[in-house]
């Protein structure tokens, strides 16, 4: 009866986290949005709304320390709650970064747009891809999957690179220009460090299927088709 019930709450904390997961994807959809289209009532939504983010993150750390001293878990079951853990903290950290580039796009309402936004929705369906494909292997216990996010990782650090070359050249042809683009610089390292945050969840599942720790390792080659989404 008691593993039973253990097992009910496993299942339920794994529920929790795809919620929490949920609302982290639809914070960057909804930044985006409020970014492309100049949206600053729909970018105040997205910043009011991420405290439904943080109670999960607390909901879920604080179930997870009573799991782990009620039931003192090992081997499969131990490593879930951990990766439990520490699976939220990234999700905060990317809800957290959606409501920074909301704060970004509200400022640069302010100001005409600088230029069409092309590579920055990209970063972000990318950055936001990879998140869903982190939480999908996590569900499927798919290390494999996992390994995937990892490699797409690189093609989002090169759109930033691309972006960043770019704004610097708007900078200098024009001082006029630096707030902006400066703003725009911030975005694209929001958007990078979602991916970052992503590729931190498909490590943690790796973990979790396989119980092997590859953080600082050799990070796998990027995605041949990734350059063409």
């Amino acid at each position: 009866m008691r593993q039973r019930h253990f097992d009910e709450e496993l299942v339920e904390l794994k529920t929790k986290l795809l919620r929490m997961a949920g609302l982290a994807e639809d914070q960057i959809d909804k930044a985006l949005t409020a970014l492309v289209n100049r949206d600053s009532a729909l970018a105040r939504q997205v910043i009011e709304r991420d405290h439904q983010v943080n109670a999960l993150d607390v909901e879920i750390d604080e179930d997870c320390i009573r799991l782990l001293a009620l039931h003192q878990p090992a081997a499969r079951d131990l490593r879930l709650i951990t990766t439990a853990m520490k699976i939220a903290t990234e999700l905060e950290r990317i809800s957290d970064l959606a409501e920074n580039v909301c704060e970004r796009a509200i400022e640069l309402n302010e100001e005409p747009q600088l230029k069409p936004y092309i590579d920055i929705p990209r970063m972000g369906r990318w950055a936001r891809t990879m998140v869903k494909g982190s939480i999908d292997a996590f569900v499927k216990d798919d290390a494999t999957l996992a390994r995937k996010v990892l490699a797409d990782d690189d093609f989002v650090d090169d759109l930033m690179e691309q972006l960043f070359r770019e704004l610097l050249s708007f900078m200098l042809e024009s001082p006029q220009t630096i707030t902006r683009a400066i703003r725009l610089s911030f975005i694209a390292k929001y958007l990078e460090r979602m991916a970052d945050h992503a590729t931190n969840i498909a490590e943690l599942v790796v973990y979790l299927v396989e119980g092997k720790i590859i953080r600082h390792t050799t990070p796998p080659t990027s995605s041949t088709n990734s350059l063409s989404q």
